[in-house]
């Protein structure tokens, strides 16, 4: 038997903004009615802001704890900030799950993923959703068949949660759980993933001063920048000691009140990813 949370057992038993949304700007799915769960998630946003949430799931009861719990977590909130939700996170704010029900929280993750980029893309931004959570190219091969994993799936189940077996993998996508075919394809995944992580950090740890500053430099102008373009902003570098980068919010971005965090979620994720995880953003005016 499953030793579940209070939190989990109130939200099974009271589960908040159940239903559907006629209306709604951005609709959601994840999961599959053949495979034994599904989520559907309606979202309101006004002005970047998600103002109601509401859902439909088909599942157990943990998926319907971690579905009550995600809508409680992202009214109210912006969609910079919406959009950084992981599923660890939703396990987290549940009192933890047991480990063969964290596909459900992923379950929840991947709705709302898929909801967000539908809205987006009409401000076509899907793009900047690839590139901040790091997605390899190869986004829709299928990797299980019986429940309809892809290959980019398990790569964000990896990157998020640090998985590191088959079987964790299993527990959290249901990727390998039916006929086990699969089970060598993922474990060359995993196999990949962590060389591809021990490359790109061997890579870091060698940049000189000079490298490292011109790089800093390169990611701001060709990645960072392009991006808060796109909606009206800019940034621009000021000066570099150290792990300290300094940088000007500037258009739209220029006293914003989620200024804050575009500069931690956004500009400092990005760097830390690319270069050094002790990368410290700090704005100036």
């Amino acid at each position: 038997m499953w030793d579940y949370s209070e939190k989990v057992m109130d939200h099974y038993r009271n589960p908040r903004n159940v239903g559907k949304i006629d209306d709604a700007d951005a609709v959601g799915v994840a999961g599959s009615l053949t495979c034994g769960d599904q989520l559907k998630i309606y979202l309101k946003i006004k002005d970047g802001i998600v103002t109601d949430a509401k859902f439909q799931t088909f599942g157990c009861g943990s998926a319907v704890a971690s579905s009550s719990i995600l809508t409680e977590m992202i009214i109210g909130k912006p969609i910079d900030e919406v959009r950084k939700i992981t599923n660890k996170d939703i396990a987290d704010e549940l009192g933890g799950l047991p480990p063969e029900k964290m596909h459900c929280s992923v379950m929840g993750y991947e709705a709302l993923e898929d909801a967000l980029k539908g809205y987006i893309d009409k401000d076509e931004l899907d793009e900047a959703m690839d590139e901040l959570h790091g997605k390899p190219e190869h986004q829709d091969k299928i990797v299980c068949t019986c429940f309809g994993v892809t290959e980019n799936q398990i790569w964000e189940a990896l990157k998020i949660n640090g998985l590191k077996t088959v079987e964790e993998v299993t527990n959290y996508t249901k990727a390998g759980g039916a006929c086990g075919k699969c089970k060598g394809l993922i474990q060359d995944i995993i196999d990949t993933y962590y060389h591809k992580e021990k490359k790109e950090e061997e890579e870091k740890s060698t940049l000189s001063p000079a490298q490292k500053i011109l790089k800093i430099n390169s990611i701001i102008e060709k990645q960072i920048s392009p991006e808060l373009q796109k909606d009206g902003g800019d940034i621009t570098l000021t000066d570099i000691d150290g792990d300290k980068v300094y940088v000007r919010l500037r258009g739209r971005c220029s006293g914003c009140k989620n200024s804050n965090l575009t500069i931690k979620s956004f500009v400092e994720t990005t760097l830390r990813e690319a270069i050094d995880k002790n990368i410290e953003v700090i704005e100036v005016n």
